[in-house]
């Protein structure tokens, strides 16, 4: 083979190359070129919408534990479930199966719809519910709330984010306050009923199960 013809096939074949690189496009009805190797957008059907709320009878769920109790009310309907710490410790339901159900926001033998936010109130279940869910301290009319003998955890809930806060042991201990959860408090600054200015607040707390 002379050289112009082992020219010719050295173009032919870098040509072939090219072409092959190119991805493969193809064109839509609309006119829009799109490449073959694009991701394909995953569809979405019409009829997954949310199902129309229906009512139906609320079971009495009070003495139950709160996995049971949820379990129970989905497999009745309601779907839209919450819970609280009944003794107004801000204390959080991680483990279900280790509270129990003291109230309901939903009144048993009602008929609710079942898109309605069913809330547990739940204790430990070595605990005893309260006669009434524990009220959360409040700032309503900007006013610092009376915090003896609540929870820290609590507290703080209530206080603006931006409020700078101390809490000291009471014990005299020195003990770090790390589950504010687990400790109630013994006096505050400032006083039940002092206007918030954005003052800093500071508490003196022991644990729950020793004495101020």
């Amino acid at each position: 083979m002379n050289r112009t013809a082992l020219a010719a096939v050295a173009i032919l074949a870098v040509l072939t190359s090219a072409t092959a690189c190119e991805p493969t496009t193809t064109t839509g009805s609309s006119g829009n070129t799109a490449t073959a190797s694009a991701t394909a957008t995953a569809s979405t059907s019409s009829g997954s919408g949310n199902k129309p709320a229906t009512s139906k009878t609320v079971p009495n769920f009070v003495g139950m534990g709160l996995q049971s109790a949820q379990d129970t009310a989905q497999s009745s309907g309601f779907y839209t479930l919450t819970s609280h710490d009944s003794l107004g410790r801000a204390r959080h339901q991680v483990l279900d199966r280790d509270w129990k159900v003291c109230s309901q926001n939903l009144k048993a033998g009602t008929t609710a719809a079942t898109d309605k936010n069913l809330n547990f109130g739940a204790v430990k279940l070595s605990e005893t519910c309260p006669a009434h869910d524990e009220a959360a301290p409040t700032t309503a009319g900007g006013k610092m709330p009376a915090v003896t003998g609540k929870s820290v955890a609590a507290v703080r809930q209530a206080l603006d984010s931006s409020t700078s806060l101390t809490i000291d042991d009471a014990s005299g201990q020195g003990r770090m306050v790390l589950l504010e959860s687990n400790w109630k408090v013994c006096s505050q600054t400032p006083k039940a009923g002092a206007a918030l200015n954005g003052q800093p607040v500071t508490l003196t707390a022991v644990k729950f199960d020793e004495s101020c």
